[in-house]
Order: structure tokens, then sequence, then C-alpha cells
């Protein structure tokens, strides 16, 4: 489990009880991952009985992880208490690959 984050995330575009006093402009994090053989292999015999594919389940909430760790570090060294406005992409880069991306707007807040 991961440590928790310095700085506040929000899908909002406001942060409630708070004020936001500067917009310092977008951030973001991306990591681009592939795939393993023998995880496709295991991910076929998986969609011919069905369920969940656990080992790509866990691919990919690292990525996000990480994505949001790159994103989080860019609003750490502008000086940000919050990213609001966040949003998640993704794009198959190549056969076997796949970019995951996550952006939002770095913000200062005035908090009461």
């Amino acid at each position: 489990m991961s440590a928790p984050y310095k700085i506040l995330l929000s899908t909002a575009e406001n942060v409630p009880g708070c004020e936001v006093i500067e917009v310092l402009g977008l951030v973001k994090g991306n990591t681009i991952r592939s795939r393993h053989i023998g995880q496709d292999i295991a991910a076929g015999f998986r969609n011919v009985v069905g369920g969940e594919v656990s080992n790509y389940t866990k691919m990919l909430a690292e990525a996000r992880e990480q994505a949001i760790d790159r994103m989080i570090d860019e609003a750490t060294e502008l000086g940000a208490d919050a990213i609001i406005m966040i949003r998640f992409a993704s794009a198959e880069v190549m056969k076997s690959a796949a970019e995951l991306l996550v952006y939002g707007t770095a913000v200062r807040l005035r908090k009461p």
C-alpha cells in the first residue's frame, strides 16, 4: 500500500471549504507498460472461462500509482497544495504496450 499523498488530489473543479488562490498550471504523469507473453497466454485461458484477469488488474493498478506519483512530483516542484480536475487517459502505443496518463490542474489553496 502506498503512503498518503502530500497534496490533496481531486477530480472535482473545486475543494469544498477552500478557495483557489493561484492556478499553477497543468501537471501530468505517465507510464508505458508492456504485457508479458506468459500473461497473454494466461489471459487467453481466462477469456475462455471468464473472470478477472488478475495479472492485468495488478499491472494497471501499479501503472496508475506510478503515473499519479509522477504527477504529484511535478505539482510539488511548483509548490502546489492540491491538484484538481484530475483525469486519466490511456492509449495503445504498440501492439503489446499501452500508455497510462494522468493529468490535472495544480493549484494553491486558501483554507479557512
